[in-house]
């Protein structure tokens, strides 16, 4: 009895599945392949006339080749970002996790704060003018970094706390320094969270549309998500390049977390029993 329930759930989970996920990806791919005016009328059917490939070529050379600029923009953005929030946020968790000292409660709130409070109530963008930082691709990545900062350290101090304070006495007794302590002793044993952390990074940051948006406007800084506009006017949407646009953003995160689900869980998990 509780097997055939078991095989019930299991269905109605594919099911649901399917309708959430599939059938919207199904609608953009249908859509994307289909001309001009019959994606204009949005309906959810087989395009008379596959034209994908010669959409995806529309789309690339669109407003002067702007997709191809945007990936080559989302591309440095992400790697420089995930690059960063990896090593600061490794540094911070491993020095609050083994130093306690009485800023250790005002570290934690701090941390906390940032998961809590709305980006929105930080003043951003005067922060960013006074540093002459605004509308500037390191600018951005600082932004990124800022918000992604506090995740990253409760992931990375969930799994240090699982290691053992002997490595780092035995590395201490044999001469290393602090510096050479995290990075040849405690950071390689970090490398199923680090795959977490740049893989969750990489696909938020990379997805990222309102950021860019208000702090990096202009068509030679656009990212892949703000390429979307080049399809939409006033009085007239191609919506078959448009959804060719979102499918050709859509399917390298989409991949990538497909194929690498299994080590964010490994990952997120890694830090949740001692032993």
């Amino acid at each position: 009895m509780r097997t055939k329930r078991h095989r019930w759930l299991g269905l109605f989970g594919v099911v649901l599945f399917a309708v959430v996920f599939l059938v919207p990806f199904a609608f953009i791919l249908f859509t994307a392949a289909k001309t001009q005016t019959e994606a204009g009328e949005l309906q959810f059917s087989l395009p008379t006339t596959w034209t994908l490939l010669q959409n995806f070529g529309d789309a690339l050379r669109a407003r002067d080749y702007m997709l191809v600029i945007a990936f080559i923009n989302s591309t440095v953005l992400t790697v420089v970002s995930v690059a960063i929030l990896v090593v600061l946020a490794a540094m911070v968790a491993y020095v609050v996790q083994r130093r306690e000292s009485r800023w250790n409660g005002v570290i934690n709130f701090l941390v906390l704060s940032g998961l809590i409070i709305p980006p929105a109530v930080v003043p951003t963008v005067w922060v960013l003018q006074t540093l002459g930082l605004l509308k500037t691709l390191g600018g951005l990545i600082l932004i990124e970094v800022a918000f992604g900062l506090s995740f990253c350290i409760l992931l990375f101090r969930a799994f240090i706390a699982t290691i053992p304070r002997d490595l780092d006495e035995a590395a201490i007794i044999d001469g290393a320094g602090p510096v050479r302590l995290f990075f040849k002793v405690i950071f390689p044993l970090l490398k199923s969270v680090i795959v977490t952390v740049v893989i969750v990074q990489s696909v938020v940051i990379f997805n990222d549309f309102a950021n860019p948006l208000y702090f990096l406007p202009g068509d030679e800084n656009a990212t892949v998500q703000l390429t979307v506009f080049n399809f939409q006017s006033q009085f007239r949407t191609q919506y078959n390049l448009l959804f060719a646009d979102i499918l050709l953003i859509t399917v390298p995160p989409l991949l990538l977390y497909l194929f690498l689900n299994r080590r964010i869980v490994e990952g997120v998990t890694a830090g949740a029993v001692k032993g």
